[in-house]
C-alpha cells in the first residue's frame, strides 16, 4: 500500500494548488494581471488540472480491470463525462451569462467523439491491421439511445415555443429531463444486467497489457474520487482563463464549447486509440459512443437545473448549418458501423466532417 501511495505525489500537488488558488489564485486571474503573471498563473492550472484529470482516467481504467467489461469502460465513460458536466456547470456560474455553452459542449463532444476521435481510430486502426472488427449489436444499442436523445435535445428546441426570456416551455423542459434520464437509465440496464453480451467482443479480448499498476479495488476507488474532487475544485479557477480568451480573440461562442470538450476528452481518446493499435476496436468503441450518449443524457437535466436555479435563459437548439453537421454524422455512424467490420476508409470520411465542423465554426 506504500508503495501505492507514492505514485500518487500528483494529489498531493493538486491539494496545494487548491490551497494556492482558493486564497489567492482566482483573484489574481479575475484581475487585469500583466500578460506574463496571467499566462504562468493560467499554464500552472492547466497543467495542474490535466495531470488530475490522466490520474482519473488511469484509476478508472484500472477498475475497469477489476471489474471487466462493460462494467469497466462505463466507469471510465462516467468519471470522464462528470469532469465534463463539472467543466461546463462551472463555466456557467463564472463570468458573464453564456446561454449556448452548454449546447456547444455537447455539439462539440458529438462532433468530435463520432468524427474526430472515432475518425482517427479508424483511420489508424485500418492502416495497421486493415480490418477490424466489433460487435454490432453494441454499436445498435448505443445508436437507438443517441439518435432520439440528439434530436430531442439539440433540433427539437429550435421549433418549439419559448417564454419572454428565451426559456423553454416548462412542458419541453420536462419532456428532456425526463427522456435523459429514462433513456439511459434503460441503457445500462441493457449494458449492464440483460444484454452485457453486446458490448463485448469475443474475438478479440482486452489482455491489459498496455496498463498501469493494478492495486485492490477500494485503493482505486478511493482515489478516483480524491482526484474527481481535487478537479471539481480547481474547475472554476481554469473556467476564467477559458472565458476570458474567447472574448479577447473575439473567437466565437462553439470555440468554448469545444475547449471543454478536448480538455475532458482528450485522456479517454488516448486511451481508445492505444486500445484500437491493440486491435480492441469494441472497447474503443464503448468509450467514444458512451461519452455521446452519457455527455447528452447528463448533461442536459444538470444545465436545465442550473439555468433554472440561476434563473438565465439556455438554449439547446442548434444553428441550421450545424443541424445539417449532427444528422450527417449520425447518418456516417449508422453507415460505418452497419457490418460489423471497419476500414481505414470509414475513418477518413469520419474526419472530413470533423474539419467541416472546424471550418464552419469559424465561418
Amino acid at each position: 500500500m506504500f508503495t501505492a501511495l507514492k505514485g500518487e505525489y500528483p494529489l498531493i500537488l493538486g491539494i496545494f494548488t487548491i490551497i494556492f488558488f482558493k486564497l489567492i489564485g482566482e483573484n489574481l486571474l479575475a484581475t487585469n494581471l500583466a500578460i506574463v503573471p496571467y499566462l504562468v498563473t493560467t499554464a500552472v492550472l492547466f497543467y495542474v488540472v490535466m495531470r488530475m484529470i490522466f490520474a482519473v482516467v488511469r484509476h478508472s481504467d484500472a477498475l475497469a480491470i477489476k471489474l471487466g467489461d462493460p462494467y469497466g469502460t462505463l466507469i471510465l465513460t462516467l468519471a470522464v463525462i462528470s469532469l465534463e458536466v463539472i467543466m461546463v456547470s462551472s463555466v456557467m456560474l463564472t463570468g458573464d451569462a453564456n446561454p449556448v455553452l452548454a449546447r456547444d459542449t455537447m455539439f462539440a463532444v458529438v462532433m468530435t467523439v463520432l468524427n474526430g476521435f472515432v475518425g482517427v481510430t479508424l483511420l489508424i486502426g485500418g492502416i495497421k491491421y486493415h480490418t477490424q472488427s466489433y460487435n454490432l449489436d453494441g454499436i445498435k444499442a448505443y445508436m437507438l439511445a443517441i439518435i432520439p436523445l440528439a434530436t430531442l435535445c439539440l433540433v427539437l428546441p429550435n421549433f418549439t415555443s419559448t417564454d419572454a426570456q428565451g426559456n423553454m416551455s416548462t412542458g419541453l423542459t420536462w419532456t428532456l429531463v425526463l427522456a435523459s434520464i429514462a433513456l439511459y437509465g434503460l441503457f445500462l440496464f441493457i449494458q449492464t444486467r440483460s444484454h452485457t453480451h453486446f458490448f463485448i467482443d469475443a474475438d478479440n479480448q482486452d489482455d491489459h497489457d498496455h496498463h498501469g499498476p493494478v492495486n485492490s479495488t477500494v485503493f482505486h476507488s478511493v482515489m478516483l474520487v480524491a482526484y474527481l474532487a481535487v478537479v471539481i475544485l480547481l474547475a472554476k479557477g481554469l473556467a476564467i482563463p477559458i472565458n476570458d480568451s474567447i472574448s479577447v480573440m473575439g473567437a466565437p461562442a462553439a470555440l468554448g464549447g469545444l475547449v471543454v470538450a478536448l480538455i475532458i476528452l482528450a485522456p479517454e481518446a488516448v486511451g481508445a486509440i492505444k486500445a484500437a493499435l491493440s486491435n480492441q476496436l469494441q472497447r474503443a468503441m464503448n468509450l467514444f459512443f458512451g461519452s455521446v450518449l452519457a455527455t447528452i443524457a447528463l448533461t442536459v437535466p444538470a444545465v436545465l437545473f442550473i439555468s433554472n436555479f440561476v434563473n438565465e435563459p439556455i438554449q439547446l437548439g442548434l444553428a441550421p448549418a450545424e443541424m445539417v453537421l449532427l444528422g450527417a454524422t449520425l447518418l456516417m455512424s449508422i453507415v460505418s458501423f452497419s457490418s460489423g467490420r471497419t476500414n481505414s476508409l470509414n475513418g477518413a470520411v469520419h474526419l472530413v466532417l470533423f474539419f467541416a465542423y472546424i471550418i464552419l465554426m469559424f465561418d
